[in-house]
């Protein structure tokens, strides 16, 4: 099967991710590393990006794979990676793979998709593909962790949202650059449930001179109730559903959705 819609990662943006503060700070790290080390064997990343889950699960003394299509995040990645000591380096593996459609071999206690990634996949007959793969991946009495963004009403079709807006001031970078980071709407598609939209990253360099440089995709809002279909869908059920990563339940102000789940028996 080919993706209708494979997120091209732009050169530019693995070098800048790991420098975005917002990214650092994230509270999903530790969520992921306590899943991670309650897991009674490996486990299993879905987009994987730089590693900046992944790194710190192996650091916790955790095997895990990191899955990704993008080979310059991948490669980011590995260089991160090497980093690390030995040990750290021995419980990873890095594998570039569609999320849709990959076949690992072997089976996990946990599989993960942080941060958004499964809102690459727009159309449902991608999403039923990845949750296909990841049900035949997981060993008996696994778990899957789904992180998906609860839709707010206002983002899917009020124009306010197609102007660029701030989401990183402008910092200094290590070499001497200044960097800062918005984001916009470009068009909204209410019908299939997702928008264009552009991360814009504005660089600075120490003679002056200026950058702005566009990350464009294609990102997918979900339901609370379309989700658990579409699991259910697919032989899953729903072990828990949390609004954050400090494992409060989903209310109206919950930032997050995330499922846990587990194949049916």
């Amino acid at each position: 099967m080919k993706r209708s819609n494979v997120y091209e990662y732009e050169s530019f943006l693995s070098e800048y991710y790991d420098l975005v503060p917002g990214y650092a700070k994230r509270a999903d790290r530790n969520f992921y590393v306590d899943a991670a080390r309650l897991a009674s064997g490996k486990t299993l990343e879905l987009g994987c990006g730089t590693g900046r889950i992944l790194i710190p699960t192996a650091q916790a003394g955790c095997e895990i794979v990191g899955l990704d299509i993008s080979e310059s995040m991948l490669a980011t990645c590995r260089k991160n990676l090497l980093e690390q000591p030995d040990d750290v380096q021995k419980r990873v593996t890095t594998v570039q793979r569609d999320m849709t459609n990959f076949d690992l071999k072997e089976r996990f206690s946990l599989i993960t998709a942080p941060f958004r990634s499964f809102s690459h996949l727009i159309p449902v007959k991608e999403q039923l593909f990845c949750l296909d793969c990841v049900r035949r991946h997981l060993l008996p009495g696994g778990r899957f962790s789904l992180e998906l963004f609860q839709t707010h009403p206002q983002r899917i079709n009020n124009p306010k949202y197609l102007n660029e807006v701030e989401d990183t001031p402008e910092f200094e970078l290590p070499d001497g650059r200044k960097l800062r980071r918005t984001n916009r709407v470009v068009a909204f598609h209410r019908p299939e449930q997702y928008n264009d939209v552009e991360i814009i990253f504005y660089v600075t360099h120490p003679d002056g001179r200026t950058e702005r440089l566009v990350q464009a995709f294609r990102f997918r809002y979900f339901f609370r109730y379309e989700v658990e279909h579409l699991l259910a869908r697919c032989g899953f059920e729903i072990v828990d559903l949390f609004g954050n990563f400090d494992r409060s339940p989903l209310t109206d102000d919950s930032p997050e959705m995330i499922f846990v789940a587990q194949a049916c028996v």
